[in-house]
């Protein structure tokens, strides 16, 4: 990976695309990692409410069942999150382990205005709903349709940046755009290629790179030493 970045779209044409795409992560290997990695389904009291969009979405879909705060799949993946009314001022240090949520549900919280690293990595997410007061993470270039209620906002359609900006120059030669969540990018150097701005072709060479750092650690050392041992004679 070569960099990493957040884009402001100017404001464009608005239409309603909404996508459902599920992403599966392989199992964590113990039930006591997959209750780790699912902190985030009890950070706020209760469970999904009846009604709301993500407990909707999760029994109208089928193989998904609801556990806590969250819509998992058979394979106990997190394809939705409701923390609506939970007083949070930010969405906490779990948040990230709903990266592969289709659909989030956090109104009705006292939430800071910029949200747009809260999401980094959250390619699949499709819907968020919000408090009316807090902006869609990367405005409306990320989403095909922002919609604002009287008690709400509503952020549909994630747009990839890579696909629909058209820049050329978001990534260096020899790098590949890839979206990061919503309003934001990294580029990725091409097969072959490594370093600043994927401009040494070749594979990276672990051997050299840990001969190096082995060299370098053993002079180090030996210079340490030495000067330690000056002083010990010294004394």
């Amino acid at each position: 990976m070569f960099t990493q970045g957040v884009r402001r779209v100017p404001e464009s044409r608005r239409t309603h695309d909404l996508g459902v795409h599920a992403q599966e992560t392989p199992g964590c290997g113990s039930r006591r990692s997959a209750q780790r990695s699912r902190a985030i389904c009890s950070q706020c009291a209760g469970t999904a409410r009846n009604l709301s969009q993500v407990a909707l979405f999760c029994t109208q879909t089928p193989k998904l069942i609801l556990h806590a705060r969250c819509c998992l799949n058979q394979k106990g993946t997190i394809l939705g999150l409701d923390l609506q009314n939970c007083s949070l001022k930010d969405p906490g240090p779990n948040f990230h382990q709903a990266y592969t949520a289709i659909i989030i549900d956090l109104q009705a919280n006292p939430l800071k205005n910029d949200l747009a690293n809260a999401f980094r990595g959250f390619t699949q997410l499709q819907t968020l709903l919000l408090p009316k007061d807090v902006n869609c993470p990367g405005d409306i270039g990320a989403w095909s349709t922002i919609t604002t209620y009287v008690d709400k906002q509503a952020c549909q359609g994630q747009r990839n940046l890579c696909n629909s900006t058209g820049d050329p120059e978001m990534c260096p030669e020899n790098g590949l755009c890839a979206s990061d969540g919503p309003g934001l990018w990294k580029c990725l150097c091409a097969d072959g290629f490594h370093g600043y701005k994927c401009m040494r072709q070749g594979s990276f060479s672990l051997i050299v790179f840990f001969g190096i750092l082995g060299s370098t650690t053993l002079s180090i050392s030996i210079l340490l030493w030495a000067t330690q041992r000056r002083k010990a004679k010294a004394s």
